[in-house]
C-alpha cells in the first residue's frame, strides 16, 4: 500500500510540475495576441492566393524565428514553396436534346477547357430523390469518367450552392493528370438522347506556402512529432451587415496560434528526444493542398504522431477544460494523450460528430491515410456552430480562456511521445 501512495504521489507530484512549467511558459496575453493578429482585419480572411495570405505568412514566419525553432532540414526559410494551377471559367453552352440549359441550370466541373459534340465517351447518371446529394457529387467529381448527371428538382438548394461553387474554379497540383468533366444539371430533363456542350477556362499557375519549422530531436532525430494547424481561411465572401471579410479567428486561427505556441513552449523547454515538426498549412479550405504537399516531402514510416489542431475558440459539448480527438478508436493516440493529463481536470474525448466524417476533411488526413497516427483535436461544436463560415467568426466571438486551457492541454498531454517513451499505435492504411 505505501507503494501505491508513493507512486501516485509520485505521479500527482510530476503533473503538478510540469503543469506549473505550462502555465508559465504558455501565457494568456501571447495566445490573444497572436490570435487577434491573424484574424484582424487587415489579414482579408488569409483567402487563398491573396495577399492577406502572404501577410499571414510573413507573421507566423516572425514568430517560429522569434521562437527560435529551425527552418526544415535543407529548407533556407520558414516557408515551403509549391506551385499549383488555378482553373477559373470563361463561359460553357450546353444544349441537351436540341435545346439550350439555362446557365443556372447547369454546373461544370472541369480541370480545363473541353467540348463535346455528342455523347460519345460520356456516361450518363441520374440522382435520384433521397440521395445524400454532397456525398454524390464528391463521388462522381472523383470517378475519373466523363459525366452527365441529371439531378432531381428536390436538391434545388443545394444545387443553387453547387453552381456557385463551381464558377469559383477549381485548383490542381501542377503537373497532376487533368481529371474528366462532370457536368450537373438540374433542368427537369428525364432523359440526355444528345449533347453538345463548349466549356472554356483559364489556367494560371499560382503560388502557395506552408510555413514550418522544427526542433531536431536530441537522441531520435530520425522519428518526428508533427503539430499542425491550417492557416488559410475563406478571404472575402458576400457581405452580411455590411461585413465581407471572413476572418476566420477560431477556423483555425485559433489552431495555427497553438502550433505558435507549442513550438515557443517546446523550444523553451529544449527537452525533445524526437524531432518536433510545426507547420502551418495553407489552402485547407480549397482542398487541403497545404498538408497533402507537406506529407508527400515526409517519409509516412518516420512520424510518430501528429497533433492536428482545429477550432479550439469555444468550449466543446463536453463543458469546460475538455476537446475531442477525430479517429479515436484508430490508434491508442487519445488514451496516451489522457494518461499524460492524469491529475488535471482537463479530459479527451471520442469524436461525438461521426455523421460528419471529421477525420477525413481536416489536414491530418493524407498522413493518417498513410498510416500515422495523425488525427484532429478540436472543440467546435460543428453541428450547431452558426459562426462556422461566416464573417461572425471574429476575435469578439473567441473564449481565449478555452484556447489557453486547450493548448496547455496538448503540451502536457504530448510530453511522453515528445519524450520517445510512447508511441501511438499505426492506423490502418486506407486502401484506395
Amino acid at each position: 500500500m505505501k507503494k501505491y501512495l508513493i507512486a501516485a504521489a509520485l505521479v500527482a507530484s510530476s503533473a503538478y510540475s510540469f503543469g506549473q512549467d505550462v502555465n508559465k511558459l504558455i501565457k494568456q496575453d501571447d495566445v490573444e495576441r497572436v490570435i487577434k493578429t491573424l484574424s484582424a482585419d487587415d489579414m482579408q480572411g488569409r483567402g487563398t492566393f491573396t495577399p492577406g495570405i502572404d501577410k499571414a505568412a510573413t507573421f507566423i514566419e516572425g514568430e517560429f524565428k522569434a521562437a527560435g525553432i529551425k527552418p526544415l532540414t535543407g529548407a533556407t526559410g520558414f516557408r515551403q514553396n509549391f506551385s499549383m494551377v488555378r482553373t477559373t471559367p470563361v463561359s460553357a453552352k450546353l444544349t441537351i436534346n436540341g435545346t439550350e440549359v439555362p446557365a443556372d441550370k447547369f454546373a461544370v466541373k472541369a480541370s480545363g477547357s473541353f467540348n463535346w459534340s455528342s455523347l460519345d465517351g460520356v456516361e450518363v447518371v441520374k440522382v435520384p430523390a433521397g440521395k445524400n446529394f454532397g456525398a454524390v457529387f464528391q463521388q462522381l467529381s472523383n470517378s475519373g469518367k466523363s459525366t452527365i448527371a441529371l439531378v432531381d428538382t428536390s436538391y434545388a438548394a443545394m444545387f443553387k450552392r453547387i453552381v456557385a461553387y463551381v464558377k469559383r474554379g477549381g485548383t490542381s497540383f501542377k503537373g497532376a493528370a487533368e481529371s474528366k468533366p462532370v457536368v450537373f444539371v438540374m433542368a427537369g430533363i428525364d432523359e440526355a438522347k444528345s449533347v453538345t456542350l463548349t466549356y472554356e477556362a483559364k489556367t494560371e499557375e499560382k503560388p502557395l506556402f506552408n510555413v514550418a519549422g522544427m526542433i531536431p530531436g536530441k537522441t531520435k532525430p530520425n522519428e518526428y512529432v508533427v503539430f499542425s494547424g491550417h492557416y488559410d481561411h475563406l478571404g472575402i465572401i458576400k457581405p452580411m451587415e455590411g461585413d465581407s471579410i471572413a476572418n476566420g479567428a477560431d477556423d483555425d486561427a485559433s489552431g495555427t496560434t497553438a502550433v505558435i505556441e507549442l513550438a515557443k513552449y517546446y523550444k523553451k523547454l529544449n527537452n525533445n528526444e524526437r524531432t518536433l515538426v510545426f507547420v502551418a498549412f495553407t489552402a485547407e479550405e480549397i482542398g487541403g493542398f497545404g498538408s497533402q504537399y507537406f506529407s508527400k516531402q515526409m517519409n509516412p514510416d518516420q512520424v510518430v504522431a501528429m497533433f492536428n489542431i482545429e477550432m479550439i475558440g469555444k468550449a466543446s459539448k463536453f463543458g469546460e477544460n475538455s476537446a475531442f480527438i477525430t479517429g479515436y478508436e484508430r490508434s491508442d493516440f487519445g488514451k496516451i494523450l489522457q494518461s499524460n493529463l492524469e491529475g488535471t481536470a482537463f479530459k479527451f474525448h471520442p469524436d461525438p460528430y461521426p455523421e460528419q466524417n471529421l477525420f477525413y476533411r481536416s489536414d491530418n488526413a493524407t498522413l493518417a491515410a498513410l498510416g500515422v497516427p495523425a488525427h484532429t483535436i478540436s472543440t467546435d461544436q460543428i453541428d450547431t456552430d452558426k459562426l462556422y463560415h461566416t464573417v461572425k467568426d471574429e476575435f469578439s466571438s473567441m473564449d481565449v480562456n478555452n484556447i489557453v486551457a486547450t493548448i496547455r492541454a496538448i503540451a502536457l498531454s504530448s510530453r511522453s511521445i515528445v519524450a520517445g517513451k510512447e508511441t501511438p499505435t499505426r492506423i490502418p492504411k486506407l486502401e484506395r
